[in-house]
């Protein structure tokens, strides 16, 4: 659901970023906003309130979940082998 008015703060980088994976053009529009360059301005600036540094809408994307990334998955070749 769009917003009617602008976020701001909290409300605006929790908006923005469970919206990140449609791209920035969606979350910008269903955070309130039309401009998207207002609308990474806003967030840089909300980053800036709650002090942590957004330098563009990218920053909110989440890496994909990559299990190998981190390490070798362990387990039994089936449910017997315990």
């Amino acid at each position: 659901m769009a917003s009617t008015a602008p976020l701001t703060g909290s409300e605006l980088i929790d908006c923005a970023k469970a919206n990140s994976p449609r791209g920035i053009e969606v979350a910008a529009s269903r955070c309130g906003y039309q401009d998207v360059a207002a609308f990474e301005t806003a967030l840089r600036e909300a980053g800036n309130h709650i002090g942590i540094k957004i330098n563009s809408f990218a920053d909110l994307i989440s890496p994909p979940d990559d299990r190998q990334e981190f390490g070798v998955e362990v387990a039994p070749d089936s449910l017997s082998d315990l």
